[in-house]
């Protein structure tokens, strides 16, 4: 039996580099179709991420960063690329401690996503930090941001509000309100 992945698969037939940034890289691939005719794909290539859900008495940790893709700034949760063969749960530590300064004695992977599968291979790691301790930020040279505490309400307004839109970080807060709603309302959650 044929399964549905075997009829929709398409095959790469060549592709084509068109650009190798620090961060992206771009190509366009042709692929034969399932039908057998030939298409393009433009596909950004990207090394992968992580995120950290982190609420430290009842407030979840966000930042806010000028992001020059939106033309403005966006409320989100602490977040970075990984590094050339970088393990994700260290990475997740270490954007943690440099974005906001906190460190955890624990984090949990709570899902892998995909941000873009249409033309974008960035896998994101999204981890739940437990035991969080104040600590001193330390941001990359070109990373300007504030770090935010933010009720769960407030971080529900941020959303209605469109100061916080991105994918990331508005499943973080759902996942925030679930874990809420499994502990009954536990304000250190």
């Amino acid at each position: 039996m044929t399964s549905a992945n075997d009829k929709l698969k398409e095959t790469t037939v060549s592709t084509e580099h068109i650009f190798a940034g620090k961060v992206i890289s771009l190509q366009v691939d042709t692929v034969q179709l399932p039908d057998g005719t030939q298409g393009k794909r433009e596909i950004v290539k990207h090394p992968g991420a992580v995120a950290v859900l982190a609420v430290h008495n009842g407030r979840l940790l966000l930042v806010d960063q000028y992001r020059q893709a939106m033309g403005r700034c966006e409320l989100e949760i602490p977040a970075g690329k990984l590094e050339q063969g970088e393990d994700p749960l260290e990475a997740a530590r270490r954007e943690l401690e440099e974005e906001t300064g906190y460190r955890c004695s624990q984090l949990t992977l709570l899902h892998s996503f995909y941000t873009s599968p249409g033309f974008a291979d960035e896998l994101i790691h999204l981890y739940w930090a437990d035991d969080l301790t104040e600590g001193e930020a330390s941001p990359d040279e070109d990373e300007f941001l504030e770090i935010i505490q933010a009720t769960f309400e407030e971080t529900q307004q941020y959303i209605a509000e469109g100061r916080i839109s991105d994918a990331k970080t508005i499943l973080a807060a759902y996942i925030w309100q679930q874990r809420r709603s499994v502990h009954h309302g536990n304000q250190g959650i």
